[in-house]
């Protein structure tokens, strides 16, 4: 689920750009930057300007003394042993991306990349890198020029940060060499020929600049960030689909009374139950049975089934989950992340582990974990929906035409759930406590795999986006039979609740279905493809696209509770 960029050009900005300051940036912002076009502005603040100033001349004095620092005028990891004579300083800088430059597998995103650039200017930001002003203002000029250095999917333990997919990137800002490439507007180019293409020159790397580039936890960081945002659409809308099998089935509200949450106050549970209640107002389809059970058929439950009637129970801990991560990973975008670190204040500099990126690890470690429980619990309901003995009266598979005896409804869109769950929960496992010990020399012996944790988290949202549109198929062919048995047309907009009407309008748009009272939305089996519709609303999705502003509306809850 790659959210694509609104635009590929990148005229200057002003109103509506993000600024980086090394503190206050926000998943959010990270998003504006990396997927929808937004421009990048330097802070003005003079005492932030000054601070980057003087951790380079930090850096600069203590080469002019000849001091020993790790980085500067040593070698790296398990060579820091080997001292590094003062005249060769520079040349070891503008070395580092080349022994680095072994990344494997497919090209990252772009709009991975982008957050990763974006991030790594932030983080540089803080003044205690030592690096100078023209290098984070040489990767704002990448972001706001759209020149994306290409970077690959596999090379970083997430150790001393990403090391190999930063050495891509800062050997494509400074036109290191032609065999480091960018992608500018859909196509690949040497870093030389894309600088000149938009009047920027080459740059060599000062002490510490190298080490202060591909240093840290940004790559891993920026595809966490874009997963974290996606994770709350997709959320999201499983709350929508939830309201749809709800009013489906023909099940009660009484589950979200808010008597209920007050007994058991998770900040979670409140949000999800409030939403469902939000999600279900004015439904004509659901059973309305906040003061008690309704007279019901001597057949039917008493009580809904666990995965209706424990909804907000279920999916609470997903909610506080996913803001714990968010909290974590926003720190993590607003933090130094290289080392050594430099206190100007006190001339001092300090060996560290900032660039270690165990936190973005397990979140996303727990990421993919959740992903499984939301496609699990989804999967129940599909399944409650399709079989007669449990879907209160709706034809079997949600066959659209039962005189048509051919017809099989969506019984291999079943099959097609049933393949990809079982992926999502397998993805949810976890890479953060599978890390080589002997990692260089022994000396990266711990590690996070943070980079390769977020790439999984990546595939895993892919896959739930398909998954999503499956699902939500499914909600919207219940919406349309369960409103033909009650009152005899198919045209759900009559007896959804306002919340859903908008959700379904939107899915029947972005396939090219119209509401009919006369059919459902899937009629005959030979009528369309399953799987067109399907890719056209998990594109859809993908895109950020046409979401309701009904869903957009759970969107900020969870914006607001993750904040």
């Amino acid at each position: 689920m790659n959210i694509k960029i609104i635009s590929s050009e990148y005229p200057k900005y002003e109103v509506g750009s993000v600024v980086v300051s090394g503190e206050n940036l926000s998943i959010d912002d990270v998003v504006r930057v990396a997927r929808q076009g937004a421009g990048v502005l330097m802070t003005k603040d003079k005492i932030v300007l000054d601070q980057v100033t003087k951790s380079h001349h930090f850096i600069m004095k203590a080469v002019e003394e000849k001091k020993s620092i790790y980085g500067v005028t040593t070698a790296f990891g398990g060579m820091a042993n080997v001292a590094v004579p003062i005249e060769d300083a520079e040349a070891l800088q503008n070395n580092i991306p080349w022994p680095h430059k072994t990344g494997a597998g497919k090209k990252l995103s772009v709009s991975d990349i982008r957050a990763s650039m974006m991030l790594r200017a932030n983080s540089l930001m803080k003044g205690v890198s030592g690096v100078r002003l023209e290098i984070i203002e040489r990767l704002i000029d990448f972001l706001n020029k759209g020149l994306t250095p290409d970077v690959y999917e596999l090379g970083s333990i997430g150790a001393s940060g990403d090391l190999v997919p930063l050495s891509y990137i800062a050997g494509a800002i400074i036109g290191l060499d032609s065999s480091f490439t960018v992608t500018v507007r859909g196509k690949t180019m040497d870093c030389i020929s894309a600088l000149q293409s938009v009047g920027l020159p080459r740059m060599r790397l000062f002490p510490k600049e190298g080490l202060a580039l591909i240093n840290g936890t940004s790559v891993m960081a920026g595809i966490a960030s874009n997963c974290i945002y996606d994770a709350r659409l997709l959320l999201s809308l499983a709350l929508g689909a939830h309201a749809l099998f709800f009013q489906g089935l023909g099940a009660s509200d009484q589950s979200f009374h808010q008597f209920i949450e007050k007994q058991k106050p998770h900040p979670g549970q409140i949000l999800v139950s409030s939403q469902m209640r939000r999600l279900l107002k004015g439904s004509r389809l659901i059973r309305k049975e906040f003061n008690g059970r309704n007279p019901h058929d001597k057949n039917e439950l008493e009580q809904d089934r666990y995965s209706l009637r424990c909804l907000p129970q279920f999916i609470g801990p997903v909610a506080d989950g996913l803001s714990i991560i968010t909290r974590q990973l926003e720190t993590e975008i607003n933090s130094a992340t290289d080392n050594p670190l430099i206190d100007i204040e006190n001339d001092a500099y300090y060996y560290c582990g900032n660039f270690l990126g165990q936190y973005v690890s397990i979140g996303m470690d727990q990421l993919r974990y959740y992903m499984g429980l939301m496609a699990k619990h989804l999967d129940v309901q599909i399944a409650m929906v399709v079989a007669p003995e449990f879907n209160n009266g709706l034809p079997q598979s949600l066959v659209g035409n039962p005189a048509k005896k051919v017809n099989l409804g969506l019984k291999g869109l079943q099959l097609t759930c049933n393949s990809i769950m079982p992926l999502i929960c397998f993805f949810g496992n976890s890479l953060a406590d599978r890390f080589p010990t002997h990692a260089e020399q022994f000396n990266q012996n711990i590690n996070s795999q943070g980079f390769g944790s977020a790439n999984l988290a990546r595939q895993s949202l892919d896959m739930f986006c398909q998954y999503m549109a499956a699902a939500l198929m499914f909600g919207v062919q219940a919406a349309d039979l369960r409103t033909h048995m009650v009152f005899g047309h198919f045209d759900a907009r009559r007896s959804l609740s306002p919340a859903s009407i908008m959700l379904y309008e939107s899915i029947l748009k972005v396939t090219g279905k119209s509401p009919s009272e006369k059919h459902p939305y899937i009629f005959n089996d030979n009528e369309q493809s399953l799987d067109q519709l399907m890719f056209k609303i998990s594109e859809d999705v993908g895109a950020d696209g046409i979401i309701p502003q009904s869903v957009r509306d759970t969107i900020s809850a969870f914006t607001d509770h993750q904040s």
